[in-house]
């Protein structure tokens, strides 16, 4: 059977995405979350470091590992500035083709750099779960509490409290980046985690889960899709809770956006509705020609991306 190509803009203009009304959360999606939090909030991190085989320039590398909730080691890579001098600190959430090493570009000086492999996936494999991110994206989705995808904004939440004591200078100087999968992850910690104080979410997934169980896609959206379409269980009460967008209008720090006009990976809609959520007046949006893909202007945007990025985190 030959499939429909699909048309990565999806028919949106950008005026479309800009005007696209974003999902209205659930009653009880804050209480949700808040509880979550809770039951995190003071848990030891018991970070154990050792030196790294991985040479970065101008950075001391260490392999990490931590304690996360359910008992779940989370592995990783910790970057110390070889200068020594710690002012801030980053976690950096992978997309979901995981983090096979980290990398030593930036946009903040003076930093910690905490790069973990959310659990199932990379360095934190899990005993009967898959890190295909097809078969990762559904693991438990029955049941919201139990959904993995609640159990890896935790392993985020571990993340800033492994730099917080490894580091108890950067104490209201921790930001997130994350990309795709990370950036949807990212969406739903940071509104939680006070400890957060920016917020940089680039192609982020998860966004207005509704409307994209109607997108066919290439990423892990079409999973979910299929499941919906073929199965008898209910995904959409779950995946209520774990909408990016939703959670994107509790923000209370500033967030960058770098959503894409054309992606089939991960829609645009989906992007532009967690931007649209976010509070207008902590809102920061950089669009981007595609995403996900190669295109003739992207070493140029991604250039241009960076330096913005310098001066959101500067205030980090």
């Amino acid at each position: 059977m030959t499939r429909t190509p699909i048309d990565p803009s999806y028919g949106y203009t950008l005026e479309d995405l800009l005007k696209l009304v974003p999902p209205t959360p659930v009653a009880d999606f804050a209480d949700f979350w808040r509880m979550r939090r809770q039951k995190v909030n003071g848990r030891p991190p018991n970070p154990r470091l050792a030196p790294s085989a991985l040479a970065l320039s101008g950075w001391a590398v260490h392999d990490l590992k931590y304690e996360s909730t359910d008992g779940v080691c989370i592995g990783g890579w910790l970057l110390v500035p070889e200068s020594g001098l710690v002012r801030r600190a980053m976690v950096v959430g992978h997309g979901y083709g995981g983090c096979p090493a980290p990398e030593d570009t930036i946009p903040a000086s003076e930093c910690a750099v905490l790069y973990p492999c959310l659990r199932g996936i990379g360095r934190s494999p899990l005993p009967g779960v898959s890190s295909n991110p097809n078969y990762h994206v559904l693991h438990d989705i029955q049941d919201r509490h139990r959904y993995l995808l609640g159990g890896c904004v935790e392993d985020v939440w571990m993340a800033v409290s492994v730099l917080q004591e490894l580091f108890p200078q950067v104490a209201g100087h921790v930001g997130y980046m994350g990309t795709s999968f990370g950036g949807g992850i990212g969406a739903l910690a940071a509104p939680w985690d006070e400890r957060i104080v920016r917020l940089h979410l680039a192609l982020p997934t998860f966004g207005h889960q509704a409307l994209r169980l109607t997108l066919p896609c290439t990423g892990c959206g079409e999973a979910l899709r299929h499941h919906y379409l073929c199965n008898a269980l209910n995904i959409v009460d779950t995946l209520a809770y774990y909408d990016a967008a939703c959670a994107a209008s509790f923000l209370k720090i500033p967030v960058h956006v770098a959503a894409a006009r054309r992606d089939s990976a991960v829609p645009p809609p989906g992007q532009f509705a967690i931007y649209n959520a976010a509070p207008r007046a902590l809102r920061q949006l950089f669009v981007l020609d595609e995403g996900h893909s190669s295109y003739p202007a992207q070493t140029t945007q991604e250039e241009a991306l960076f330096k913005e990025l310098e001066g959101f985190f500067a205030e980090t």
